[in-house]
C-alpha cells in the first residue's frame, strides 16, 4: 500500500487531507509540525510527502532541504503562498509539485495519482543483504524496513560493499573509487567514515580484513 506522509499543523485540513486519502486506499500517517515530520521521515519509509510551507519546528522549505540531503521521495508543497517567488524556491529544492490553498480535493488526487503513477513505472533497482536494503537511484538506505539516514559518502561505501557482497575491497580502492585520488598509505579518514556507516545500521556485518580493507559479510 502507498504510504503518505502530511505534515500540516492546521488540524482540520490535516484531519481532511487524512480522511480523503485513506478513503482512497492510501495510508496515511501525518505530522503537526516540521520537526515532527522530519523525525517520522527517519524513522518509516514513505513513497510520497505532502508539506504544508508555514508550520512551526522548521517550515516546510527546511523540511524539504533536509529530506533531500538523503531522500529523493517526492514532495508536494500544500500552501496559502501563492507568489511566483515561493513556487520558484520550492522547485529549486527539488520539490515535485506546489498546490496552493483553497484546493480542490479532485485535482489534490489526481496530482498524487500522477506522481505515484510515474513511481510505479520507474520502479527503481534495489540492493539488499540481509536486513539491509538500498535503492541507488533515490539514495534511500532501509534497516530492517526502517528508513536511515547517511551521508553520501557512507552510502557510496555501503553501495560499493553492497554490490560485492563476500568480497574484499582494498582500503585503496574505496578511495580511489570515491574520492578520485590515491591514499598515499594515509586511510584513516575512510576509516571514520566506515565507523560512522557501522554505527548508523546497527547491524555487524562490515567487516574489517586486517591490512587490507573492508568485506560484507555475515558472521557465521
Amino acid at each position: 500500500m502507498t504510504h503518505i506522509l502530511i505534515a500540516e499543523d492546521e488540524f482540520d485540513i490535516r484531519e481532511l487531507l487524512t480522511e480523503l486519502l485513506e478513503s482512497s486506499g492510501y495510508q496515511v500517517t501525518s505530522a503537526a509540525n516540521g520537526m515532527e515530520a522530519l523525525k517520522l521521515h527517519q524513522t518509516a519509509a514513505f513513497d510520497l510527502i505532502i508539506l504544508d510551507i508555514m508550520m512551526p519546528f522548521f517550515d516546510g522549505f527546511e523540511v524539504a532541504q533536509q529530506i533531500r540531503k538523503s531522500s529523493q521521495t517526492p514532495i508536494i508543497f500544500l500552501t496559502a503562498l501563492q507568489d511566483e517567488e515561493n513556487q520558484v524556491k520550492g522547485f529549486d529544492l527539488g520539490i515535485d509539485d506546489y498546490i496552493a490553498k483553497p484546493f480542490s480535493l479532485r485535482v489534490l488526487l489526481r496530482r498524487i495519482e500522477a506522481i505515484i503513477r510515474r513511481i510505479q513505472t520507474n520502479v527503481e533497482e534495489e540492493l539488499s543483504f540481509r536486513e539491509i536494503t538500498l535503492f541507488p537511484a533515490s539514495y534511500n538506505v532501509l534497516i530492517s524496513g526502517n528508513a536511515i539516514i547517511l551521508t553520501l559518502k557512507e552510502f557510496q561505501i555501503l553501495h560499493l560493499l553492497l554490490e560485492h557482497p563476500g568480497r574484499v575491497l582494498e582500503r585503496e580502492q574505496l578511495i580511489q573509487q570515491l574520492w578520485g585520488f590515491e591514499a598515499f598509505g594515509d586511510t584513516r579518514f575512510l576509516d571514520t567514515h566506515i565507523k560512522n556507516l557501522r554505527k548508523k545500521i546497527n547491524v555487524p556485518y562490515i567487516q574489517t580484513v586486517k591490512g587490507v580493507g573492508y568485506k560484507l559479510e555475515a558472521h557465521h
